[in-house]
């Protein structure tokens, strides 16, 4: 990698550490240009090349920790023999979503209100969602084809399970000392399969 480019992607890593810092210490609406760009040590300029907005880089933030989450995701369905295995496996990842999360809702509460005025900022955020319906969607139609799940509507299937994980996290967030919320997801997941699964 030439020094033009490596001093480029420093600069681009900075802006985002130093937004992901102040949005939690100011909020979305009190973060602005000026104050990433302070806190990273750069120059308007430097930041308008690497992103067109502070949206665009609260949304790269936002794909990042996606990303990590999906690349969990896939080594603990790797470890799995089965799909109720899978699903029992995800429920692992709660305690590190919260951890990743903690303090943040009123931030994401702040962006969806925005997004909602946005239709490209909300098309972006919604995404994640159809991709994760898809993938439990394919999930269940591999427990029935394998056996170890009921014949039910795959997609239908997969909302609930969102349902219930989006749920909970929602509670985690709101009320994080009233539970063990991945022991609590655990036993949420565990209940759903228990109507699930053939006996």
């Amino acid at each position: 990698m030439d020094k033009q480019r490596q001093r480029s992607e420093e600069t681009r890593s900075r802006l985002l550490e130093a937004a992901e810092r102040s949005f939690a210490q100011q909020g979305f609406d009190g973060t602005g240009v000026a104050k990433i760009c302070q806190a990273a040590g750069v120059t308007k300029g430097a930041f308008y090349h690497h992103f067109s907005s502070k949206e665009d880089v609260f949304m790269e933030l936002f794909r990042r920790w996606l990303e990590r989450l999906e690349i969990q995701m896939a080594k603990l369905r790797e470890n799995s023999a089965s799909v109720p295995e899978e699903l029992l496996s995800m429920t692992s990842l709660m305690q590190e979503v919260l951890q990743a999360t903690e303090g943040q809702f009123p931030i994401y509460l702040e962006f969806w209100t925005r997004a909602m005025r946005d239709p490209a900022i909300r098309q972006e955020l919604i995404s994640p969602f159809y991709r994760y319906r898809d993938l439990f969607s394919e999930m269940v139609l591999k427990g029935v084809s394998e056996g170890t799940m009921k014949e039910v509507h795959p997609e239908t299937t997969a909302r609930l399970i969102l349902a219930v994980a989006l749920g909970l996290l929602i509670q985690g967030l709101l009320e994080p000392q009233e539970a063990e919320w991945d022991q609590v997801t655990q036993e949420s997941m565990q209940i759903l399969l228990d109507g699930l699964m053939k006996r």
